[in-house]
């Protein structure tokens, strides 16, 4: 009973560790988001709605693919964050902007789904526990939190960095503040870790919305210049340098765990 119990939980382990390489990748996944999302919805014309279809479509392919894996994939795991963030950047403006309700309007809609979510899921699994999901519902609630929660960072990013009178470098170095009190929270207290790793969760998604704009803004508006499109390449490119020192740590890993077997 207990190797089978084993076996299960190996099974439906699919997710990564949460190591400083997660939340580099993480960071950098949704920064890509943002500047993806704003790439194909304004620098090319396709307008938010048909952006968030085009983005959402990709996003049900590839979390249909990582509900199919039977094991934890780098290259598809950080696929379907990728989805997320490009999807949660344009469907965030969509509300905001096409359907002029605001950034801070959205964020309390978004803000409010997401906790609905996540009760949801903690009524129905019993637990929001990031690292020990053995079921295909739980995995799906998983990615569920993650999608409303990209969504809301985008809308929180835009919110700081437009409406607060931060700018894109204040809105920045505000969430970096957040995200360091974390931190000590984490080896410093008995806060749950759970919640700590979701108010952390959300929090990177705006510290990317408001870096990938630092990227791609004018610099009248405190941005870099980069654009849409070099920004968009260069975070697609660590995104891939990223994952590829995951997949062989990894490697690595297992061949170790095959040799002391």
């Amino acid at each position: 009973m207990d190797a089978l119990r084993k076996q299960h939980d190996k099974t439906w382990n699919k997710l990564p560790e949460l190591t400083l390489l997660f939340w580099l990748t993480k960071i950098t996944a949704t920064t890509l988001g943002e500047t993806g999302g704003d790439l194909l919805a304004q620098t090319l014309g396709v307008g938010y709605a048909t952006s968030t279809l085009i983005f959402f479509a990709f996003f049900l392919v590839m979390v249909g693919i990582q509900l199919a894996s039977d094991r934890y994939r780098p290259g598809i795991y950080w696929a379907v964050i990728v989805a997320t963030s490009t999807a949660g950047t344009t469907m965030s403006d969509y509300m905001d902007r096409t359907l002029g309700l605001g950034y801070a309007t959205g964020s309390l809609i978004i803000a409010a789904t997401l906790v609905l979510v996540l009760i949801a899921w903690r009524l129905v699994e019993g637990s929001l526990s990031v690292s020990h999901i053995n079921s295909r519902r739980g995995e799906s609630f998983y990615w569920i939190a993650i999608l409303v929660s990209n969504t809301l960072g985008t809308a929180l990013g835009d919110f700081l960095a437009d409406d607060s009178g931060l700018g894109f470098g204040g809105s920045a170095a505000l969430i970096s503040g957040v995200l360091l009190l974390l931190i000590l929270a984490y080896y410093f207290t008995r806060i749950s870790r759970v919640l700590l790793f979701w108010i952390a969760f959300v929090l990177t998604r705006p510290f990317g919305a408001t870096f990938g704009d630092l990227l791609t803004k004018s610099s009248e508006k405190g941005g870099m210049n980069y654009g849409t499109r070099a920004a968009t390449l260069i975070l697609l490119v660590l995104l891939i340098i990223l994952v590829i020192i995951e997949a062989v740590r990894l490697r690595k890993r297992g061949l170790n765990q095959k040799k002391g077997a």
